[in-house]
């Protein structure tokens, strides 16, 4: 049996038995919190396992790895330290997201700041979030066309659907469990499978780097303007991102919260090197494939058969598991703050919104599919994404958790303020370098502040506190 054969195999059953974990998840929901919140019951570990795995996903491992192998070197590290920080930051405002006992981000929009508001962070919440799954679908892709050797667009395929039906099976529940078995295949055996590779080099592990241009070696190539842009733009979109934000939801109380959320951010930092590296290593050996492909390629090419079968199952499935968490975020927003929010404002039982949420599951995923095959970019698609989700409602969502004086205009405008000036920012190429949403997220702060000044001064009445106690 060759390796080829071999890594197919491990594949296919490492999918089997994340599948059957999944349809063991369905046994647990029986309403449509545990399919959104999985009962709002996760511990410590497991919240840190199911936010790492979220944001370990196609970004954070095939997409650093294939900018490691072309023009940002050993910097594009920074890609996932940047996320480590941003969670790191993120639990100090957990613990307050956690008290709203909210599903999703826009239902904090919408009872500080109204309907007009809330109506707008759905779409902006809804279009990033399904951008978010295109890209993780396209990296999903990328793994299944090299490991099977079929056409990419065959591959897509194949990634969408069984991306689709893992995330309509099992919900959060599902992201749960196979979250926590990825969380530690994907920290501990890439680490290993690195030290491996290294280790093996005929010509010792110091030829790789003796090989690499100088300048693939700078950790500091990527520049600190766009290090620092990467920080912000992490800290900002994880407090306003649903497939995050939902986890802290899902936590068992508010400590959880931070100490999840702490113990993520410090593991994903330090994992940040490992992908990058293997950018490297696929550069030296394999000078001429597609940058998306360095991943796929190293593993299969430099790993004993069943070890990289079950590296690359982990990478498909932990890529597989942050889409699966925007096609439910997506899911959870349109459902509960669009359909019965505008559309369908009747009584309604949880059975009928948990029916509801997994239809809406099948239409999000058939989406992001047909925009994975027009765009098969990951990095720009998640930088985009982010743009749009976190520049307007970023400061109307934190001053909505933490102020006890907000105004419903002062929400309102700063969310438009902030988008349209991030798409403006965006379109015009972004600048000096500053990055758009925080040019956005810049205005609607400043924007904020002076409209809730100016009602300050007018005595305008505050809008009701989200806790009760």
């Amino acid at each position: 049996m060759n390796s080829h054969t071999i890594i197919t195999i491990t594949v296919i059953v490492y999918i089997i038995i994340m599948i059957g974990v999944s349809l063991y998840a369905r046994t647990r929901i029986s309403n449509s919190e545990d399919y959104h919140l999985a009962g709002r019951r996760l511990g410590t570990v497991m919240l840190a396992g199911t936010l790492a795995a979220t944001e370990i996903g196609g970004g954070s491992t095939i997409g650093v790895t294939a900018k490691a192998y072309g023009v940002w070197g050993i910097s594009a590290a920074w890609y996932v330290i940047a996320t480590g920080i941003g969670i790191f930051l993120v639990a100090f405002i957990a613990p307050y997201m956690r008290k709203t006992m909210a599903t999703t981000v826009p239902e904090i929009i919408g009872r500080r700041y109204g309907k007009i508001s809330h109506l707008i962070t759905s779409l902006l919440s809804v279009i990033s979030l399904i951008s978010l799954a295109a890209a993780q679908i396209t990296a999903c892709a990328t793994v299944v066309s090299v490991m099977l050797n079929i056409n990419f667009s065959v591959a897509l395929l194949i990634a969408g659907g069984l991306l689709v039906f893992y995330t309509w099976v099992g919900g959060m529940w599902s992201l749960s469990l196979t979250d926590f078995i990825q969380f530690f295949i994907i920290v501990f055996g890439f680490s290993i499978a690195v030290i491996y590779i290294l280790t093996n080099d005929p010509h010792g592990w110091t030829h790789i780097f003796h090989v690499l241009p100088k300048e693939k070696l700078s950790t500091t190539h990527l520049g600190w303007g766009a290090i620092t842009g990467l920080i912000v733009m992490y800290f900002m979109t994880f407090c306003t991102g649903q497939e995050a934000v939902q986890r802290f939801y899902s936590a068992r109380n508010e400590k959880i919260a931070i100490r999840g959320a702490l113990l993520c951010g410090v593991v994903i930092a330090a994992y940040a090197f490992v992908p990058a590296i293997f950018g490297l290593i696929a550069w030296v050996y394999y000078p001429d494939i597609a940058a998306n492909d360095a991943l796929a390629t190293v593993a299969a090419g430099k790993l004993p058969p069943l070890f990289a079968g079950v590296v690359l199952s982990a990478v498909l499935f932990a890529t597989m598991s942050s889409g699966s968490g925007d096609l439910l975020g997506a899911s959870s927003i349109m459902v509960k703050d669009i359909y019965y929010g505008f559309i369908n404002k009747l009584p309604h039982t949880s059975e009928s919104e948990l029916k509801n949420s997994k239809r809406i599951v099948i239409i999000v995923g058939i989406i992001g599919i047909v925009i994975a095959f027009f765009s098969q970019k990951i990095i720009e698609l998640l930088i985009f994404a982010f743009t749009i989700r976190a520049t307007g409602p970023f400061a109307a969502y934190l001053f909505g958790l933490l102020a006890d004086y907000v105004t419903p205009r002062a929400g309102l405008v700063s969310i438009i303020t902030g988008t349209v000036s991030g798409i403006i920012w965006q379109i015009i190429g972004q600048p000096f370098g500053i990055y758009s949403i925080i040019t956005g997220a810049l205005m609607s702060l400043i924007s904020f502040l002076i409209i809730l000044k100016i009602d300050r001064f007018k005595g305008v009445a505050g809008s009701p506190s989200l806790y009760k106690d």
